[in-house]
Formats: C-alpha cells, sequence, structure tokens
C-alpha cells in the first residue's frame, strides 16, 4: 500500500488531509515537530519534519506540502529529499502568489518565499499540483477575544472584500489531488462560496452565536498601535499585514472560483457554517 506523507499536520489544513487520508483506509505518515502532542487518528505514523531520518520516506508515494517558515531557505533540501523518493507532491501555497511571475517580482515578502518554493516543486520532476487557497475561515478566530469580550471588532479596512474558505474545503481538494490522477501540473485556485467583506464577517459570526456583532473601523495608525501593543501578535509582522491589507482594499474585488465543487462534487462551506462550528471560540453555545 502507498503511504502519504502529510507535513503539518497538526495545523488547520494539514491535520484535515491526514485526517481524511486515515478514515479513507490510506496509510499516512504525518509531520510534527512535537510527535507525541500530535493527537492524530489511530494508525496515523507521526514523525518529526527530519526526512533525512532513517525510515522518514520509506514507501512515501505522494506528499502534502505547506510552508509556514519565514524564509524559502530550508525548501531545497526538502524538495531534493522528496524527488529521490516521492512521485506526485500536492502543495499548498499563499501570501497572494501571482501566478507566471517570478519569485523576486511578487508583491510581498510572503509571496516571494511561497513563489520560491514553487518553483523548486515545479523543477523537481515530480507530478505537482499547487492549491492557492483564499484566506483560511480560521483567521477570524483573530477576533475571538475581541467577541467574547463585547459586541464590537476593532480594525482597519472593515470594507476590504475575500473569499473565506473552510479549511476543510481546501483539505477535501488535497486529498483529491494526492489521491487521483488529472491533477498534475495544474493550479487550483480555491475560495469560499461568497464574497465577503471583514464588517460582513463579523456580522455573520455574530448571527452565528446569537448576537449581534458590529465592525468598527479604525485608521491605519490606529489599528498599527493596537496590534503593536497586542503581545500575542508578531511586531515582525504588523506592517506587512496592514500593507497587504492597502493593496487588496486598492485593487478589484475578488472572484468566487467554482473550483471545490468541481473538484470534490460537494458545495463549498459557507462562512455562517464554518461560524456555528466554531460558537463557543466566540463565547457563543457548542453546536
Amino acid at each position: 500500500m502507498s503511504t502519504y506523507l502529510v507535513f503539518g499536520a497538526t495545523g488547520n489544513v494539514g491535520r484535515r488531509v491526514a485526517e481524511r487520508l486515515a478514515w479513507s483506509g490510506a496509510a499516512v505518515r504525518a509531520t510534527s515537530r512535537t510527535p507525541a502532542a500530535a493527537k492524530l487518528p489511530q494508525g496515523v505514523e507521526v514523525i518529526t519534519p527530519a526526512l533525512d531520518a532513517p525510515g522518514a520516506l520509506d514507501g512515501v508515494d505522494a506528499a502534502f506540502l505547506m510552508w509556514p517558515f519565514h524564509s524559502a531557505e530550508p525548501a531545497r533540501p526538502i524538495v531534493e529529499a522528496l524527488q529521490r523518493r516521492v512521485r506526485r507532491v500536492v502543495f499548498m501555497t499563499g501570501g497572494g502568489v501571482l501566478p507566471g511571475v517570478s519569485p523576486e517580482k511578487q508583491p510581498s515578502p510572503v509571496a516571494r518565499r511561497h513563489a520560491t518554493v514553487e518553483r523548486l516543486i515545479e523543477r523537481s520532476g515530480m507530478e505537482w499540483t499547487v492549491l492557492s487557497p483564499s484566506t483560511f475561515m480560521a483567521n477570524a478566530l483573530w477576533w475571538s477575544a475581541q467577541i467574547r469580550a463585547g459586541d464590537r471588532v476593532r480594525g482597519a479596512f472593515g470594507s476590504l472584500t475575500t473569499t473565506p474558505i473552510h479549511e476543510d474545503d481546501i483539505a477535501a481538494v488535497a486529498v483529491h489531488a494526492l489521491t487521483e490522477p488529472g491533477h498534475e501540473g495544474h493550479r487550483h485556485t480555491l475560495t469560499g462560496p461568497e464574497a465577503l467583506t471583514q464588517a460582513e464577517q463579523v456580522r455573520l459570526i455574530g448571527e452565528a452565536i446569537g448576537r449581534p456583532l458590529r465592525w468598527q473601523e479604525l485608521t491605519p495608525e490606529q489599528e498599527r498601535a493596537r496590534l503593536a501593543a497586542d503581545p500575542g501578535f508578531p511586531d515582525d509582522f504588523v506592517d506587512e499585514l496592514l500593507d497587504g491589507y492597502a493593496k487588496m482594499s486598492a485593487a478589484p474585488p475578488p472572484e468566487v472560483t467554482s473550483t471545490v465543487p468541481d473538484i470534490t462534487g460537494a458545495p463549498a462551506t459557507r462562512l455562517s457554517a464554518w461560524a456555528a462550528e466554531h460558537a463557543a471560540d466566540f463565547g457563543g453555545d457548542p453546536r
């Protein structure tokens, strides 16, 4: 039986990829920096991300790869290790990478990192598929502390429109790309089923938890100060985030794609359903 290797298997998407593969009866090997705390389904073999360890790639036919690092430098040895043993790789890119644009010309540091990894994979000789998802619905959890504390969410760029996607929908597409033919050499652009402003997302979360929530607009300067004062928010990401939001706000609104239903045969999940699943995170009653 072929083995599927899942990187980042305790993350928002990687965990769901590993779970879906395991529940289908596939052999799964998953990476985690803390294997003992991974809490993945029974039968999933959990290893550290060290691919040079004995047996790490034994029997692996396909790998799901994502890139959480703040540098593209570790990518080359990882891709080289995979190309020696693995036939197929599905890479979840990010950062708003512009297709067909060289890494050095990408619009942000995050995009440059992901584009660099994409290029290495595409030139590796492996069968490759790139998944380019829109904003994760899980990003709305950034607002959970404010929502638990009151009925307003303070932030900048409340009119910023995105097409948030459920992490499980990304995982569902990834499993199809890993386990069936026809996805080789394709870049799948994944979105949720609706385009929503940040203010609309807050309203929908309020409806899901049974409380009227509203967005309170801050200036970029006020938001920069708020984030800088947040001990849980990385200081070196504040300007990058706000600059990215400003560029996205000035760009044309994003389009909703039909890729998720086209590949999985099921409709993409709406934010209202995701919010109901996560009601307890926002101080609502668990569903």
